[in-house]
């Protein structure tokens, strides 16, 4: 009885078959190109009905009055928000499956938050630019991203899932999410983005991740060796 009660107590259980593409209501929705695919779980991942919390360090205290998101590096304007300045940019919401490298995936998602093209297009992202290094407020955690990942249509620094705030053990108040990469990729408590030439190991990538992690390459080439 205390395995089903917690399933009914938490908000987040899906009891419910992952709806199709074509049956997400909401026309302004982007559509994550992957949902679209016969089978949209990847080779060695099995669906999950809940959302499980996975992190390197624990949840870090993140204080929303002190909160900024920092964007340099090879870009034309250097850029800082506040917590408030960032929730006056544009918005978009997008419909995603969500791949951790631990073999589980969460189908059916609606993120809400600003589009990473936005972010990009008011810094002025150089055209030398080719990888981009997300920091957290995770104690220093960072992940590195290839430039044309990270600026995909349905990229978004996301504060809603599902129409509700990320809670912090999720990555609230603000976290990046790359839908088209494993999920280690969508760097939770993010606390800014910096624009590079040439590639940098994040976090998980010295310690053997992939430096691009596509989820739907076969075998664990795409989750443990570096390209």
């Amino acid at each position: 009885m205390s395995f089903l009660n917690s399933l009914i107590k938490d908000p987040k259980y899906q009891d419910h078959d992952p709806r199709k593409p074509e049956d997400v209501s909401d026309p302004e929705i982007i559509i994550s190109p992957d949902t679209r695919r016969e089978n949209r779980i990847p080779p060695g991942q099995t669906r999950t009905k809940k959302w499980p919390v996975l992190d390197a360090h624990g949840a870090p205290p993140v204080d929303l009055a002190t909160w900024q998101f920092a964007v340099d590096g090879l870009v034309e304007k250097p850029l800082q928000f506040s917590l408030d300045g960032f929730m006056q940019l544009p918005v978009v919401k997008v419909y995603s499956d969500f791949h951790c490298v631990t073999r589980w995936s969460r189908l059916d998602n609606v993120w809400t938050g600003v589009p990473t093209q936005e972010i990009a297009k008011l810094a002025g992202v150089k055209s030398d630019a080719k990888f981009v290094l997300a920091g957290a407020y995770d104690y220093g955690w960072t992940t590195n991203v290839p430039i044309e990942y990270f600026l995909k249509e349905d990229s978004l620094f996301a504060f809603l899932h599902d129409g509700a705030p990320i809670p912090p053990e999720h990555g609230g108040p603000v976290r990046l999410i790359i839908p088209q990469l494993y999920a280690w990729k969508s760097a939770k408590w993010v606390r800014g983005v910096r624009f590079l030439a040439e590639d940098r190991a994040g976090f998980w990538e010295e310690g053997g991740y992939h430096m691009r992690g596509d989820p739907w390459t076969s075998g664990d080439g795409e989750r443990f060796r570096w390209s």
